[in-house]
């Protein structure tokens, strides 16, 4: 590329609902820490460089449906990738699609079964570059880091691993569900899970609009649960997710609601979603008001009984990886609250699927043939791909 020619520099991260949650800022302040305000115009929501170089800044979850638009970016920067889903990369990858363009990576690693260290570092593309970037490659490293690098190491010898080392996790700190998806995974239940057509498809929502509305579906055979797919998006309308699912194939049962589906507020032209749904047809449950807590209780009694299917799961997979206890900002120590991010409206929608098909038994075991076992190993700190 040559260097006077203007470029287009996507800079991208899995959720941003503000430029403030961008990398807009530390570009801003290192243009001026290298003097080239004279250059490069720092908008509000963008910088312009005076060759016609623009930066421009999204969040690839909330926009999704739009990412075409980015088609002609020379430069697609990922930032914080670790979290971003599976299925964000397979709307991003071939978006960036001009010639000679390119998607630069940068993470810290979290645990191996991520979407992104998968694809990325375990099992690269033939034409990607990827290299660990440690505090040991900083000429410039400062010496408060330092201290607090080496404290860590005496603390807490894993997170030191995983901080200033580049190991992966074996499990998530605060992670709610890390016993049981780790021995979902040692048993081999998250694999390749059939739909059986002689039986409903449930549906258990968690309803949203700027956050996300999740779906996961589900079948009860025998003592079993099948977890077959999961769905999710925001900003989009109860229309539109029933459209979508049409065409998943599936013979569909009820639909378990949350309980603030009877509310105007989250339908549209003063109808509730659950009204909305009923008048699509669907048969609609609308489950109480449950303590979190209780929830949470209800999905560990029967996630020894769930089969995940890997592929068309995956995201919702990562979610509940991923959702994990807050940090009381008092006491530094993990509260009782779930903390509220990206990964927690999947978690909350399969809280809703637990309450619901704890009470749906049959009498037809399911017992698939095992799947080879993956044990992790260690990962990279930093690592950015091309």
């Amino acid at each position: 590329m040559g260097a006077q020619r203007p470029l287009r520099i996507l800079c991208a991260r899995e959720f941003q609902k503000s430029i403030s949650e961008s990398v807009h800022k530390l570009l801003a302040d290192q243009i001026k820490t290298l003097g080239l305000q004279g250059f490069y115009e720092i908008l509000q929501s963008s910088i312009r460089g005076k060759n016609g170089t623009e930066f421009s800044f999204v969040g690839i979850r909330h926009n999704v449906s739009n990412m075409k638009s980015y088609e002609g970016v020379d430069i697609c920067w990922v930032e914080e990738a670790q979290s971003v889903s599976r299925a964000s990369w397979d709307v991003l990858v071939p978006t960036i699609r001009k010639e000679n363009s390119e998607i630069w990576i940068s993470f810290n690693p979290e645990l191996e079964t991520d979407e992104t260290y998968k694809r990325f570092v375990l099992t690269p593309p033939d034409t990607a570059v990827v290299e660990k970037v440690n505090w040991s490659d900083n000429p410039w490293f400062p010496e408060v880091l330092r201290e607090e690098k080496d404290f860590l190491k005496l603390r807490d010898t894993d997170a030191y691993l995983n901080v200033w080392e580049g190991h992966c996790r074996s499990m998530l700190e605060g992670a709610i569900y890390a016993k049981e998806m780790r021995d979902a995974i040692l048993d081999g239940r998250i694999t390749k899970v059939p739909y059986d057509c002689s039986k409903p498809v449930h549906r258990f929502w968690d309803l949203g609009w700027r956050d996300h509305t999740s779906i996961w579906f589900a079948q009860a055979v025998g003592m079993q649960y099948r977890v077959l797919d999961f769905m999710q998006d925001s900003q989009k309308t109860i229309s539109h997710f029933l459209q979508q699912m049409q065409t998943k194939g599936y013979l569909y049962g009820t639909d378990y609601l949350p309980h603030d589906a009877d509310s105007g507020t989250l339908g549209s032209n003063g109808r509730s979603v659950a009204d909305l749904m009923r008048s699509a047809g669907c048969t609609v449950r609308i489950l109480p008001r449950v303590d979190v807590e209780i929830g949470i209780n209800a999905a560990r009694t029967i996630f020894p009984n769930c089969w995940f299917d890997e592929e068309k799961c995956a995201d919702g997979i990562q979610a509940l990886k991923h959702y994990r206890y807050d940090v009381d900002p008092d006491t530094g120590l993990f509260s009782k609250t779930p903390l509220h991010d990206g990964y927690s409206d999947a978690a909350d929608g399969f809280r809703y699927l637990a309450m619901s098909l704890k009470e749906q038994h049959t009498k037809t075991p399911y017992n698939p043939r095992p799947k080879q076992i993956y044990l992790p190993n260690s990962g990279g700190a930093s690592w950015m791909g091309a």
